[in-house]
């Protein structure tokens, strides 16, 4: 395993041991604060709930991150979706394992956000199932990979304004299993306005899940 590792820090380049960072640049990381909002992980004065997440609740039930959408952390998951640096997929499961455990709720499966027949044909490889594909194997549970889909292409999230967004991803998943009573947990990359994530909680809820709880590598921040 080691001899699919980079041989030297992702970051700087130092002799990193056969880990994607050295110990410096891993210190260094723009860690999220822990005073956020336990729904959608913005950070919020005493860890309380925020505004938004009490004036319209969203189908998601809680969101947990490691990370600010920030430098570093920005460039590395753009070289893993844009540049297939998967060995970065090793490293941001073991952090995300170790954020789950232990897990308050045992989840039934773990979903990866899915991506568009078009979006995966032009990319080659959905960024956010090489992470939860380890995470599966560490934490035990199921990764559901057959019935829940990506029905229709969207324009980029990225290229729209905030307020857009909802719109945009709206209907865009499917599922033809049954989920009733089911606990789902969901992983991916970037947590930005929450859309993506609420519109697919949104149709998991409506197949009968009862929780979604939302693991993201990172949470970017309005004004961070």
């Amino acid at each position: 395993m080691a001899a699919l590792l980079p041989r030297d820090c992702l970051l700087c380049g130092a002799a990193s041991n056969d880990a994607v960072l050295c110990p410096d640049c891993n210190d260094h990381l723009p860690s999220l604060t822990t005073q956020r909002c336990p729904q959608c992980a913005l950070p919020t004065p005493s860890a309380e709930r925020c505004g938004a997440c009490l004036k319209q609740a969203p189908y998601f039930d809680a969101t947990n991150a490691i990370w600010q959408y920030d430098f570093p952390i920005d460039r590395m998951i753009q070289s893993l979706k844009y540049s297939r640096r998967l060995a970065s997929a090793d490293f941001f499961s073991a952090k995300l394992a170790r954020l789950a455990v232990p897990l308050v709720t045992s989840p039934d499966f773990i979903l990866a956000v899915p991506l568009s027949a078009q979006r995966l044909k032009q990319r080659g490889f959905n960024q956010s199932i090489e992470i939860a594909r380890p995470l599966a194997r560490q934490l035990g549970v199921p990764l559901e990979l057959k019935n829940i889909h990506r029905q229709r292409d969207t324009t980029p999230q990225t290229s729209l304004p905030w307020k857009e967004r909802a719109k945009n991803i709206r209907h865009a998943f499917e599922c033809r299993i049954d989920l009733t009573g089911k606990t789902v947990l969901v992983v991916d990359d970037v947590m930005t306005t929450g859309a993506t994530l609420n519109e697919l909680a949104r149709t998991l809820k409506a197949y009968g899940a009862v929780r979604v709880e939302n693991y993201v590598l990172a949470r970017a921040l309005k004004h961070g």
